[in-house]
């Protein structure tokens, strides 16, 4: 199967966090990881969070060493997912109206005259 590059960048850690440091790596280049797989230790002003891989995939590139500040939303790692040639792709979610559908008629009610 065809594979596609993904680069993850350092999530929001929230309240108002702008950077955080790399204290460990979970992973290296060229392992093979899940989804939800620890991917990232890291440290911010506040605490200490492991970061869970959002795919499943082969580490291509890790962005950052230990002990390095990274900025909110700076690449962290690239990871290589497969990709299916026919994968069903994001759209809109319900029944499309068909083109030619001829609107209805909308009907007017007024209070009776007297």
């Amino acid at each position: 199967m065809p594979e596609e590059n993904i680069t993850f960048t350092l999530p929001d850690l929230g309240e108002g966090l702008v950077e955080a440091t790399v204290l460990e790596w979970q992973v290296a280049v060229g392992d093979t990881i899940g989804r939800n797989d620890p991917l990232v230790e890291v440290e911010t002003t506040k605490s200490a969070v492991v970061i869970p891989s959002p795919k499943a995939g082969r580490v291509v590139e890790l962005h950052a060493e230990e002990e390095q500040v990274v900025p909110v939303g700076d690449a962290l790692v690239t990871f290589a997912v497969e990709v299916e040639e026919k994968a069903p792709q994001a759209g809109i979610v319900g029944r499309v109206p068909e083109e030619d559908a001829t609107p209805r008629r909308r009907v007017r009610l007024r209070p009776p005259t007297n």
